[in-house]
Formats: C-alpha cells, sequence, structure tokens
C-alpha cells in the first residue's frame, strides 16, 4: 500500500472519501489533542475540540493549499483557531475557561523533532519579542487579548469601555509597528 502524502488524504477528505479522514486522524489526533490539552488544561474539553478539528476538516470547503504552508501548520491553526472560538463560546455562556497558548507554544518548539524548525521558531519568537519593545504596556495588552487570549475586537471595547473603533485602530497601529520593526530586524 502506497502512502499518500498529507495533502494527497485531504483531497480525498473534500471528495467525502471517509477512509482518508481516518488515515489523517491516525496521523494528527495526537498532534490536535496535545495541542487542546495544554491550552485547556481540561481532558473533556480537549476531547471536544479534537472533535470539532476534524469535523471542521471533513467540512471544509476551501481545504488545504500546499503552496501557503506545511500541512502540520495548517492543522495547528486550525486547532488553535477553534480552541479561540471555544474558549470565546463558552466565555459568553459565563463559563471560565483558561487557553494558554504561549506555554502550548513553548512545548511544541521543546519537543519538535526538526533542529531546524526548532531554530526557525525560536528566532521568530525572539524577532517578536525584539519587536515588543517600540510598544507600549497597552498597546502589547491589545495584542495579548486579540491574538493570545482569544478576545474579539468588541469584547475588547466592552472590556476597556471604548468604541470598537477605536480599538481597532489602535489594533491597526500596533500591528504597523510590529509589521515595520519585523521587516527591520529580518532585513527587508
Amino acid at each position: 500500500m502506497r502512502n499518500r502524502t498529507d495533502g494527497e488524504l485531504m483531497k480525498l477528505v473534500m471528495a467525502k472519501e471517509q477512509s482518508a479522514l481516518e488515515e489523517l486522524y491516525d496521523r494528527y489526533a495526537k498532534l490536535v489533542y496535545s495541542f487542546a490539552m495544554k491550552a485547556m488544561k481540561n481532558e473533556q474539553e480537549a476531547r471536544e475540540i479534537v472533535q470539532l478539528v476534524f469535523t471542521r476538516l471533513w467540512t471544509t470547503v476551501t481545504g488545504y493549499d500546499a503552496s501557503k504552508g506545511s500541512f502540520v501548520n495548517w492543522m495547528i491553526t486550525i486547532t488553535r483557531n477553534i480552541t479561540i472560538d471555544y474558549v470565546r463560546k463558552n466565555r459568553k455562556l459565563g463559563q471560565v475557561v483558561r487557553f494558554e497558548p504561549r506555554e502550548w507554544e513553548q512545548k511544541l518548539v521543546s519537543g519538535e523533532a526538526n533542529p531546524e524548525t526548532v531554530i526557525s521558531r525560536k528566532w521568530t519568537a525572539e524577532q517578536i519579542q525584539q519587536a515588543y519593545v517600540h510598544l507600549s504596556t497597552n498597546q502589547i495588552e491589545l495584542i495579548e487579548m486579540m491574538y493570545w487570549e482569544g478576545y474579539s475586537l468588541s469584547e475588547i471595547a466592552s472590556h476597556k469601555n471604548e468604541p470598537v473603533g477605536t480599538v481597532k485602530s489602535r489594533l491597526h497601529q500596533c500591528l504597523k509597528i510590529l509589521r515595520k520593526h519585523l521587516t527591520s530586524l529580518r532585513g527587508g
């Protein structure tokens, strides 16, 4: 039996080939569960996230595009987004949910088998940390709330007692500053 690539399997999943989804599940369920467990610190919630991720794979319309990066990174992005959505949904229902992506990202790098990937991720993290020095404490807090804690713009606006447009504008300015300094750090 020929080993199919992740991209080939994903094409079959989009054609509703159940065995392809099962094969992807066998390859990636442990990784998805590990991310969810480290982010949520709750076995039941981690299992729900795994189910949501593979349901998303089965129902996706756009699928995986190899020109935009590796399949595993695409899977992690989907998992992270679903985890954030899960946190937001439960927050709206009044449940307290902890999400700790930074801790997970540290562990992912430390558990990575490919030395080039580890070095690349550490270098990127260092660049982001260096670019953070150009932001104020309030700007850093805004970036953290939006991208690491999973708050929406309207939730941040409500929390800060500011109009959504103001928060959106501040976020845009923060991202411009980060982009400028990340580009200069990369020599571009």
